[in-house]
C-alpha cells in the first residue's frame, strides 16, 4: 500500500513538474514575442493589413453668367518616398542619390543639394516608408520630377509616391468672395454658393486600396484608384463680373470716404429677379475692408425711410390718399403719446402734397397718414406688409439668410406708438435683399420676383438643372397704385432728397434712408446711423433695381443721399454709359420728341437718328456737324474750320475730338468725363500744329 502511494505521488509530481515547465515555457515565449520579436511581428502584421480609403472627387467649378470662372479646383501633389521599396537596391541608391539631390534642389530651391543628400541618406538608413519630399507641387513640377534619377524608375524600383490633392482657387480673388463662399475641413461653417450647392459640387468619392506600412502610415498599393471618383457638377450663377466689380469698387469708395463700419450693394435684374451683383464689405482695421459677412442677406436691421414705400403702397391701395393731396407736416415735428417724432432734415414745410412729403422724406407726414387711417385697425396695415412677403425669407441660395420681423398687435412689445414708428421703418427688422424685392416689384409693374443666384447646373457642359424666374406675387397692388408709387419715387430724384442723383440722360426712381441704429439696450443714444438708397433705373423702362446700405459712417456725414446715393449713381452711370441696349425715352420738349446729341461725325449722328426711329434732320455738306436744339426742333450746322485755325471741338464726345485734333497734328491731354466743355488752344501759333491742347470734359 505504501509502495502504491509512493508511485502515485511520483507520477503526480512528474505531471506537476511537466505542467510547470510547460507553463514557464509559454510565459517565456510570450515575453520573448512581446519584447524581442514584437517589432518584427507587428511590422509583418501591418504589412498584411489593407483597406479601401476614400478618394475625394474633383470639385465642380462655379461660373459667372457669361462663363467667366469664379471658382475652380487645381490639382497639387504631395511627393513622398518609400526607402524600403522592393527594387530600390543599395547600389542604385548610392549611385544616384547625389544626382537626385542636385535635381531636387534645382527644381524647388528650398534646400541645398547637400541638405537633400543628408536628409535622404538618413531616411534610407532609418528605412522610412513614407518620407515627405515636398508638398504643394504643381503638375508641371511633377512631370519634371518623374524624370529625375531614381524617381524615373517608378514606384516599386524608385520608391516614388505621388499623392494628389485638390486646391480651391478663386481667379478673381476677393470678388464676390462671401457670395461664392467656401467649404473647409477644419470645422469652419461653410458659406455661400459653395455651401448651398455642396452636394452637387463635391461629386462622388472614389476608393483606393491602401496598405498599412507601420506607425499609422498607409501606402497606396496601385497608382490608379480601384473605384474612380465622379467629378462634381458645375454651377453657373447669375452674377455679372463687370457689375460685381463695379459694385464693389463703388461701395469701397464710399466706405473709405465716410470711414463707415460696413456696407452692402445688391444689383437685381428687374424682369427676372436675377442677382447680377452682391457686394459686402466690413472694416477689419482702419481703411482696410474685406467680405466678413454677407450683410445683404444676413443682417436684418431697422431700415428707416426706405420702408416708407410699403406704407405708401398700403395708403394708395386702400384709396385713402392721392399724390396731390395736401398734408400738414407740422414743420417736421409731431408728438405721438409720450414720444416726439421729427423729420431727419429741417425743411420748414407746413402744408405740402403727398408727393412732396415722400420726396422730402417727411417722417411726420407718412406717420400721420398711417396713424390717421389705421390706428383703429392696425391689423389692416400689417396685412398689407405680409401680403408683400416682407415678413418672409426670400429663399436666396445662400445659407444664413436672416428672417425679417414685422410685429403683430399680439406681440408683447407692441405699444401705442408702434404703428407710427413702423410706418417710417422702425420697430421692424428687414434685410436689404428682402426690402429690395418690393422696389423691384414696383419697377416690374407690380410683379414680385424671387431673387436668385444660380442659373443652371451642368455636367460636361450639358444642362442638367435650369432655374427659371419665379413669380412670388403676380400683382402686389393695382395698376393705379403702382403708377402712383412710381411717380412719388421719381419725385425723390427730381425735387427731393436725392436731387444729387438727377441727370438729363436717363431717369431714376428711388428712396433715400437715414436710420438711427438701436444699441443693445434698445435705445438710440449712441448716434449710430445707417445710410441707404433703394431704387431702379431707367425709371421709364427699368433694367436694374439697386440697394445700397452703409452702416455707421463716422466722418460727420450720414444722410442716405450723400453716403449711399453716390454709390447708386456710379453704378447706374457706368451701366448706362456702357450698355447701348438700354432703351430710354428721348428728351421731350413741347410734345415733340427730339434726340439731344453732342457735336461730332455727321455719319454717326445720322445713324443714331435712324436707330432711334426718328427723322434725320436736314444735313449739310460737311463731315463734322453740330446739332443746334431749340425748344421744339433741331437744326444741323456745319463745323467750319478756317485754314490755320484749331478745330473747335467743344460739344464733341472725346473719341471724335481726339480723332479730329490728332488728325490735324495736335497733341491732346484731357481731364474729366462726358463731352468737351472747353479747350485750351483755339488758334494756331505760327501755323504750327504740334502744340499740346488740353480738353476739359463734363456732363
Amino acid at each position: 500500500m505504501t509502495k502504491t502511494k509512493s508511485i502515485i505521488l511520483l507520477r503526480i509530481s512528474i505531471a506537476y513538474l511537466a505542467m510547470l515547465v510547460l507553463g514557464l515555457s509559454i510565459l517565456y515565449r510570450v515575453f520573448h514575442l512581446q519584447t524581442v520579436e514584437g517589432a518584427y511581428w507587428r511590422s509583418l502584421s501591418d504589412s498584411l493589413t489593407t483597406r479601401y480609403v476614400t478618394i475625394d472627387a474633383d470639385r465642380g467649378n462655379i461660373y459667372a453668367s457669361d462663363g467667366k470662372l469664379l471658382a475652380t479646383s487645381l490639382p497639387v501633389f504631395e511627393i513622398r518616398m518609400d526607402f524600403k521599396a522592393e527594387g530600390l537596391t543599395e547600389d542604385v541608391f548610392k549611385r544616384d542619390i547625389r544626382n537626385l539631390s542636385e535635381a531636387l534642389s534645382g527644381l524647388f530651391g528650398n534646400k541645398t543639394a547637400y541638405e537633400y543628400y543628408t536628409e535622404l541618406s538618413v531616411a534610407r538608413k532609418n528605412k522610412e516608408r513614407y518620407h515627405l519630399i515636398k508638398s504643394n507641387v504643381s503638375y508641371v513640377e511633377l512631370q519634371q520630377l518623374k524624370q529625375f534619377p531614381i524617381f524615373k524608375l517608378g514606384r516599386n524600383t524608385g520608391g516614388l509616391i505621388v499623392l494628389q490633392h485638390n486646391k480651391r482657387v478663386y481667379p478673381y480673388d476677393y470678388l464676390a468672395k462671401r457670395t461664392i463662399g467656401y467649404v473647409r475641413d477644419n470645422n469652419i461653417q461653410p458659406v455661400g454658393i459653395e455651401a448651398f450647392e455642396n452636394a452637387l459640387l463635391k461629386g462622388i468619392p472614389g476608393k483606393q486600396l491602401m496598405q498599412k506600412a507601420g506607425n499609422g502610415i498607409w501606402l497606396p498599393l496601385n497608382d490608379e484608384q480601384e473605384v474612380e471618383p465622379i467629378h462634381g457638377k458645375d454651377v453657373y450663377t447669375t452674377l455679372d463680373v463687370g457689375l460685381q466689380d463695379l459694385a464693389e469698387h463703388a461701395l469701397m469708395k464710399s466706405l473709405l470716404k465716410h470711414n463707415a463700419h460696413h456696407g452692402c450693394v445688391i444689383v437685381m435684374e428687374v424682369s427676372t429677379g436675377k442677382i447680377k451683383a452682391i457686394a459686402n464689405m466690413g472694416m477689419i482695421k482702419d481703411s482696410v475692408y474685406r467680405e466678413l459677412m454677407n450683410y445683404a442677406v444676413g443682417e436684418a436691421l431697422e431700415p428707416g425711410s426706405t420702408f416708407k414705400l410699403a406704407s405708401m403702397l398700403a395708403l394708395f391701395e386702400d384709396g385713402y390718399i392721392k399724390p396731390e393731396q395736401i398734408v400738414d407736416v407740422e414743420l417736421g415735428r409731431k408728438v405721438f403719446f409720450n414720444q416726439v417724432m421729427k423729420d431727419a432734415e429741417e425743411h420748414g414745410f407746413r402744408e405740402i402734397s403727398v408727393r412732396s412729403l415722400f420726396a422730402h422724406s417727411s417722417n411726420v407726414g407718412v406717420s400721420k397718414l398711417v396713424y390717421q387711417y389705421y390706428s383703429k385697425n392696425p391689423d389692416k396695415y400689417l396685412a398689407h406688409l405680409r401680403r408683400l412677403n416682407l415678413d418672409q425669407l426670400t429663399g436666396i441660395e445662400i445659407p444664413g439668410e436672416k428672417k425679417p420681423r414685422i410685429k403683430t398687435t399680439k406681440d408683447t412689445d407692441w405699444s401705442k406708438v408702434s404703428l407710427p414708428w413702423m410706418s417710417v421703418g422702425y420697430e421692424i427688422n428687414m434685410t436689404p435683399l428682402r426690402l429690395l424685392t418690393l422696389y423691384n416689384a414696383v419697377a416690374n409693374n407690380g410683379k414680385m420676383m424671387k431673387p436668385y443666384l444660380i442659373e443652371s447646373v451642368r455636367e460636361y457642359n450639358n444642362i442638367i438643372q435650369k432655374n427659371e424666374p419665379v413669380v412670388v406675387n403676380p400683382q402686389i397692388a393695382s395698376e393705379q397704385t403702382i403708377k402712383q408709387l412710381k411717380q412719388i419715387m421719381e419725385a425723390v430724384v427730381i425735387e427731393g432728397t436725392a436731387k444729387n442723383l438727377y441727370n438729363p440722360y436717363y431717369s431714376v426712381a428711388g428712396k433715400t434712408g437715414t436710420a438711427q441704429i438701436a444699441n443693445n439696450a434698445g435705445g438710440y443714444n449712441n448716434k449710430i446711423y445707417q445710410s441707404s438708397f433703394m431704387g431702379y433705373f431707367p425709371a421709364d423702362n427699368p433694367l436694374y433695381s439697386v440697394a445700397v446700405v452703409i452702416n455707421n459712417p463716422r466722418n460727420g456725414v450720414y444722410y442716405g443721399s450723400a453716403v449711399a446715393g453716390p454709390v447708386f449713381k456710379e453704378i447706374a452711370d457706368n451701366v448706362y454709359a456702357s450698355n447701348l441696349n438700354i432703351n430710354t425715352k428721348p428728351v421731350v420738349t413741347n410734345n415733340k420728341s427730339i434726340l439731344k446729341l453732342c457735336s461730332g461725325s455727321k455719319q454717326d449722328i445720322e445713324t443714331l437718328y435712324r436707330e432711334f426711329g426718328m427723322a434725320v434732320p436736314a444735313s449739310v455738306n460737311s463731315n463734322w456737324i453740330t446739332p443746334v436744339i431749340s425748344d421744339s426742333s433741331i437744326q444741323i450746322k456745319e463745323m467750319a474750320h478756317k485754314d490755320g485755325s484749331v478745330p473747335n471741338v467743344v460739344g464733341m464726345g472725346l473719341r471724335d475730338a481726339l480723332y479730329l485734333l490728332e488728325s490735324k497734328g495736335y497733341q491732346v491731354r484731357f481731364t474729366g468725363y462726358g463731352y468737351v466743355k472747353s479747350q485750351s488752344l483755339k488758334q494756331a501759333v505760327n501755323n504750327e500744329t504740334n502744340h499740346l491742347i488740353e480738353l476739359t470734359l463734363g456732363i
